[in-house]
């Protein structure tokens, strides 16, 4: 990958780039709970933005996407750039960011290449912008703020109001771990994957875009449900909701972080003790309530779970990502991957699987 991107850069700009690269990353569980305050636990997948860079003389920055096959140019120096709506928002804001950050940037030339599916939930964007900051700004910057100033790239410039998960996997990511993030306090730690195991995912090829509503408005019903309670979802309980008078979706809705807030904390000491069968049940459990309390589902989704479900030795199952499509996460034994693809193959035709180990953190890629 590295030499076939020097050389296409070298073939559009005329000089030698250097080259970053962040991964794409699956939520193995933890859904629409890292903007209420709560627990995920992500995982960064082989699947990569990959982002060639060369200096400027000037202040423009030109980007060429290799997977749109479109040149974007913008002036560093013209003030209040506004989104179009295109995917060279999320590059353009995340250098708008670096520079409210006090960090002058030079004009650029960049190259990007991406092998994370768009609209799959996979973190495409997310993997765009960690990719493009470390090619604008490669010197020594804090891991958690640059996920943090690639997450308001996401707010002011693509309209999508995520949380701080996939940027922070992106930065914070460890080879041959999960990660367990606590998005309040944005403590973590790495949870080591068992040898053997495989992530499986199943790209129901059902397209969504997050900034279309439907994602923004699961966001508003969790904040009318946490101005119900007077705290956030992440503190309310159990009790809390059997008590509560709140109407249909809102009560579903904040069922959904609460239990899955618990779901997240009781996998992780699955995982860290080797229980993969009760990692597994808690991943169903996950996916029951995505479809029925948080309504983010679809049967395109649930037809792949149940697919995943009826294999020996697929431990869990679940859809991931924002849902409303996109895909299916499933925890598999090595030896088994095989019979997981032969299955979807039979009862879902038309869906791309991919396959994966835990993978490290962005940085550079040409060292």
């Amino acid at each position: 990958m590295r030499v076939a991107l020097r050389e296409a850069f070298e073939a559009r700009f005329g000089d030698r780039p250097r080259i970053y690269r962040a991964p794409g990353r699956v939520n193995l569980i933890g859904e629409h709970t890292d903007y209420n305050g709560g627990f995920v636990m992500p995982a960064a997948i082989e699947f990569a933005t990959w982002a060639a860079v060369g200096e400027r003389n000037d202040r423009s920055l030109v980007m060429y996407s290799e997977n749109f096959g479109e040149t974007a140019e913008f002036d560093l120096d013209h003030h209040g750039p506004r989104p179009r709506r295109h995917w060279s928002d999320y590059a353009l804001g995340v250098a708008v960011m670096l520079e409210r950050a006090g960090i002058e940037l030079r004009g650029a030339n960049l190259l990007i290449r991406s092998t994370v599916p768009v609209g799959a939930g996979l973190s495409s964007s997310a993997a765009l912008e960690v990719a493009v900051s470390w090619a604008l700004a490669p010197e020594p910057i804090d891991l958690t703020g640059r996920a943090k100033l690639c997450q308001r790239a996401e707010h002011e410039f693509a309209g999508v109001l995520c949380g701080i998960m996939d940027q922070f996997v992106a930065c914070h990511a460890r080879a041959g771990n999960a990660l367990m993030l606590d998005c309040r306090s944005l403590e973590y730690q790495h949870v080591p994957v068992p040898r053997g195991l495989k992530i499986v995912i199943a790209n129901s090829m059902v397209r969504h875009e997050l900034a279309s509503g439907e994602y923004n408005r699961r966001r508003e019903q969790c904040a009318e449900a946490a101005v119900y309670f007077g705290k956030s979802l992440r503190e309310v309980t159990e009790a809390d909701l059997t008590r509560a008078k709140l109407p249909d979706p809102i009560l579903r809705r904040a069922r959904h972080v609460v239990t899955e807030n618990a779901r997240v904390l009781k996998a992780a000491a699955a995982l860290d003790r080797g229980d993969l069968r009760a990692l597994g049940e808690l991943m169903y459990d996950s996916h029951r309530s995505l479809r029925d309390d948080f309504q983010v589902s679809c049967a395109e989704l649930d037809t792949l779970v149940e697919i995943a479900r009826g294999v020996e030795g697929v431990y869990g199952s679940r859809m991931t990502g924002g849902g409303f499509g996109g895909c299916t996460v499933s925890l598999v034994a090595e030896d088994r991957v095989d019979a997981l693809r032969a299955a979807i193959k039979a009862g879902y035709p038309k869906a791309e699987v991919y396959v994966s180990d835990a993978t490290g953190a962005a940085g550079p890629a040409d060292l």
